[in-house]
């Protein structure tokens, strides 16, 4: 139950890569309280064998906030820092996703480029790339126009964006401007799942808990797709994907669900493209 409870999964790890493995995925994410505790009981050298020896190409981590602040609350950031860093080159981590949680205390923009660009640094000599995702609940990058103008005045080449079309839909963005948003250099990573028009609950109910399959919901998939292959980006894409529904289905059940439901909105972004490029 992010945000609300344990970030620990119930579910041992040696099972969810095995079953991710096994319904056609090729990369695996885990949060900080989820690596923490694989660490002290498999070993991340154990973990690391796991995701090779089920062919995990790409892995993520996540989440790193209060980089910019001081006294105890960086005091908790640089410790998850340092977890998520000494994890990545055993885990072959590709990036690190980092937000900037609005937690009632006034930062300016300025200190947070600065210490964007100075965390995007420390990543690089960690052999892994700091991707911003901008969220409703973030300091002044709330929007994913917001976050390609943040990353791209940060300009550090370690330091870029995951385009989530949760948030993009949320905060308003148009799609079709995209391409005219970001370069693909700034581009780290895609996050795809489905919902409703209208927010139900609050922000973080709907978020963490009514999100839908692709192509289930009312966000245009295959359009939102479509728009971010005109960037050039050519890297990983995920599924992110929490509702209470989900919860409860076995591991296989959603695994399947939500991979079937991407896959068919790919297939229609193809469909759109072969159509334009026809006309």
């Amino acid at each position: 139950m992010p945000a609300r409870g344990s970030d620990l999964s119930p579910i041992p790890i040696r099972e969810r890569i095995e079953a991710v493995a096994r319904t056609g995925y090729t990369g695996f994410g885990l949060t900080r309280p989820d690596l923490v505790a694989a660490r002290e009981t498999v070993g991340l050298g154990e973990v690391a064998k796991m995701l090779a020896d089920n062919g995990i190409t790409h892995v993520q981590l996540e989440w790193i906030t209060n980089w910019w602040t001081t006294g105890d609350a960086r005091a908790a950031s640089d410790e998850v820092r340092r977890d998520l860093f000494e994890a990545a080159p055993v885990l072959g981590v590709d990036n690190i996703k980092v937000g900037a949680d609005d937690d009632g205390v006034p930062v300016s923009r300025d200190l947070l480029c600065e210490q964007f660009d100075a965390l995007a640094t420390d990543g690089a000599a960690a052999g892994v790339k700091i991707a911003f995702e901008n969220t409703p609940f973030s300091h002044h990058v709330k929007t994913t126009e917001q976050a390609a103008q943040f990353v791209q005045d940060v300009d550090n080449p370690n330091g870029g964006l995951i385009l989530d079309i949760w948030h993009a839909f949320r905060g308003g963005t148009d799609y079709d401007t995209l391409p005219r948003l970001v370069p693909s250099r700034f581009v780290f990573g895609v996050e795809l799942d489905d919902g409703w028009s209208t927010v139900r609950g609050t922000d973080l109910e709907d978020t963490f808990d009514n999100r839908v399959p692709c192509g289930e919901g009312e966000f245009d998939v295959p359009k939102f797709i479509h728009a971010v292959r005109r960037i050039g980006f050519g890297g990983p894409w995920g599924v992110e994907h929490m509702s209470q529904e989900f919860r409860q289905l076995p591991v296989v059940d959603a695994l399947t669900r939500a991979r079937d439901g991407a896959l068919q909105c790919f297939a229609r972004a193809d469909g759109v493209a072969a159509h334009r490029d026809n006309t």
